[in-house]
């Protein structure tokens, strides 16, 4: 069980009394061993699979991601999660399901098997939106549908010595929440050296299919859906973090280092993006550098200082409206302090 109180520094009343959503459960599941290999997992819980490009933690917003699931487990020489999920409002008369969260019904099924040095992984999800049959002469909704959309791929890691190369490639169809039919994929390719053992480089491309403008029959923008969005296009969040979903797609070319000096790690990101899709100025939408620094004051206690500053490209006013010659960056100061309760 996890609970947590997530709030902004400072709005709370000294004399405080019983607040909505004051404390709320986060995880809160059981897990019952059906056999050597095979368990039950149910509750409230996390997901986290592979690189977090689809199922993710969402970690670096306070609150974090978690989901009300049954979730099947058998793991022996090869791992293989079933994940069953339905979601309704509080009318017990019936099961509508008025949201916020993405889904009403969801199912996943995921493989992974290791081959020595290679890391495999498959995955299938079948997610639910629901839609508005029939209403009520008050609005009152009486009535919903679900239109499915289905996404299947695999995800890749080989590492050998002080190399790492991987990717995923993911393909979605089915049918989105405006009821139209869906052709969209993910595709990414990233590899990183070690070239000592306080200095590491990486590079990695990533393509997330788009639709043009006006284009009114087939969605082909690819959603990451659950995924931790904020690990891969940037710090800024500019993309696929509460937006840019069904638009114009994104290439997000990506250099990294990361070189440590005595106990302080020093970190630098820098993306170039573009869409997937022509757009009236070009398709460049600008280049990113992220900088953090992470610093360790004791053994369970950090700081982690960053900053990062926006290039933004034509393209970028095509899609975001507002002036490209604006400053655009932001910085923050963290404080990481994690206890060990039990030793």
């Amino acid at each position: 069980m996890v609970l947590q109180d997530v709030r902004n520094w400072g709005n709370q009343r000294q004399l405080i009394a019983n607040e909505d959503f004051a404390t709320s459960v986060h995880e809160a599941w059981a897990e019952a061993n059906l056999g050597s290999d095979i368990s039950l997992q149910l509750g409230r819980q996390e997901l986290v699979y592979d690189n977090h490009r689809i199922f993710g933690s969402v970690g670096w917003a306070q609150q974090a991601r978690s989901h009300d699931l049954l979730l099947a487990k058998y793991q022996g020489k090869f791992n293989l999660h079933f994940g069953l999920a339905y979601n309704q409002s509080g009318n017990r008369t019936n099961d509508i399901y008025l949201g916020p969260d993405a889904y009403k019904s969801m199912q996943f099924l995921w493989f992974n098997r290791s081959f020595g040095k290679l890391n495999v992984s498959l995955l299938a999800l079948n997610n639910g939106v629901p839609f508005t049959i029939t209403t009520s002469p008050t609005d009152e909704i009486t009535e919903q549908g679900i239109r499915y959309s289905q996404t299947i791929g695999s995800y890749l890691m080989y590492k050998t010595g002080k190399l790492s190369i991987g990717g995923n490639a993911y393909y979605q169809t089915g049918t989105d929440p405006t009821g139209k039919d869906i052709n969209a994929y993910e595709i990414l390719v990233e590899s990183a050296y070690a070239l000592s053992d306080k200095t590491k480089i990486g590079i990695s491309y990533e393509i997330l299919s788009g639709t043009e403008t006006g284009k009114t029959i087939v969605n082909n923008s690819f959603s990451p859906f659950y995924g931790t969005n904020h690990k891969f296009n940037g710090h800024m969040d500019y993309f696929f973090v509460g937006n840019h979903m069904n638009s114009v797609g994104l290439q997000d070319l990506t250099l990294s280092l990361s070189q440590k000096i005595n106990s302080i790690t020093l970190n630098a990101h820098l993306h170039a993006f573009m869409s997937d899709v022509a757009l009236t100025d070009g398709n460049y939408l600008g280049s990113e550098a992220d900088l953090f620094i992470v610093y360790p004051v004791a053994d369970n206690i950090k700081l982690q200082f960053g900053y990062s500053q926006m290039f933004a490209g034509e393209g970028m006013a095509d899609i975001k409206t507002g002036s490209i010659d604006e400053t655009s960056n932001w910085t923050y100061l963290m404080f990481v302090f994690t206890p060990k309760y039990i030793k």
